[in-house]
């Protein structure tokens, strides 16, 4: 794998950080909700459901499991975790799409966005790479 694929795995490290650390913890998930909220009336996209006690225990699970899932790849970044990533953007990526489909807020087209071109970026250079050892 190429310096530059790990590069992509660090910036989607990084991406995943910023974006997941506000749902780690049940306080700033209410900041996090109360701003996604906001955005989404003011685009007129649509609101998050109420920040009831599952809710928001499923928040802090996926955003605790993803910011460790993120500090691993910035601090050993390694080929295999790219694909990892990869495979686990796509997942997301078909349940972001299952929500909007069902009514979700429209705010999760940019994280939808973000997932498939991540997950691609990811995903792409090692199929590549074994379609060009296959055809050898």
């Amino acid at each position: 794998m190429t310096p530059r694929h790990l590069r992509v795995v660090r910036a989607s490290a990084w991406y995943d950080l910023l974006v997941t650390a506000p749902f780690a913890t049940p306080w700033t998930y209410a900041l996090a909700h109360r701003s996604l909220s906001a955005a989404g009336r003011a685009l007129g996209l649509g609101e998050l459901p109420p920040p009831e006690p599952v809710l928001t225990l499923f928040a802090n699970l996926m955003g605790s499991l993803v910011v460790v899932w993120a500090l691993l790849r910035l601090l050993r970044p390694l080929p295999v975790h790219g694909l990892y990533d990869g495979a686990a953007r796509v997942l997301f990526a078909c349940w972001q799409a299952w929500a909007l489909a069902h009514g979700a807020t429209g705010l999760l087209w940019g994280f939808l966005a973000v997932e498939v071109a991540f997950g691609a970026a990811q995903l792409w250079p090692p199929a590549a790479e074994r379609m060009a050892v296959a055809r050898s």
